[in-house]
């Protein structure tokens, strides 16, 4: 029997997990931390990933240890602690800033679909990678990144294509990850063997 299945994400321990939202056949691997995500459908995140405030497509594939829509401190203030925002934590007479945390909600990044993010990367806020975009292991993703394509380092940078432009264009076009769970079964022997403008040729109408 197929472990995961379309009604329920498949979450594995040590997980801690708030107000967010799963797709069919999702995977959050042990000791994850998510917080106000969504994950599209087919997306999963290995061991000890850490999401804030985040949209993820459908077929992301999240490595180990990676950090998306990481939050951060005022930096206009007197002082950058918690104790601004977290402020109930240190007085009882004292709330918490509930603008700040508002405003840091606000600031989402968008993961598109098909793409991959290699281990201890790290996406920083209202980020976008464009769809079939990869980022390399240990980046730090400070801009939007073009679809179908390779960045890495810190910052990150162009490194080169995934797909020609034309290729990603006729992919994105496709939209192959809109497919039915049977149509994807059906062409699975294609998506394995065949280089993508091959399988767009046999697959564009």
């Amino acid at each position: 029997m197929a472990r995961l299945t379309a009604t329920e994400p498949f979450i594995h321990p040590e997980c801690t997990i708030t107000e967010s939202t799963f797709g069919a056949y999702v995977e959050i691997g042990k000791g994850s931390r998510l917080a106000h995500a969504h994950f599209g459908d087919y997306a999963y995140c290995d061991r000890y990933a850490d999401i804030a405030n985040a949209h993820i497509g459908k077929f992301a594939n999240i490595a180990a240890f990676s950090r998306i829509g990481a939050t951060d401190h005022p930096l206009h203030t007197a002082a950058c602690h918690h104790f601004l925002y977290r402020s109930n934590d240190y007085w009882d007479d004292a709330a918490n800033d509930g603008a700040f945390f508002a405003q840091r909600k606000s600031r989402v990044a968008h993961i598109g679909h098909d793409t991959w993010i290699g281990a201890g990367a790290m996406i920083k806020p209202e980020v976008t990678l464009g769809h079939g975009a990869v980022v390399a292991a240990g980046a730090v993703v400070t801009k939007d990144v073009d679809p179908y394509t390779i960045v890495a380092g810190t910052p990150a940078k162009p490194l080169r294509l995934r797909q020609p432009r034309k290729v990603a264009e006729r992919l994105i076009a496709l939209a192959w990850w809109d497919w039915s769970h049977e149509a994807l079964r059906t062409t699975l022997q294609d998506f394995r063997t065949l280089k993508a403008e091959a399988f767009l040729e046999k697959y564009e109408s």
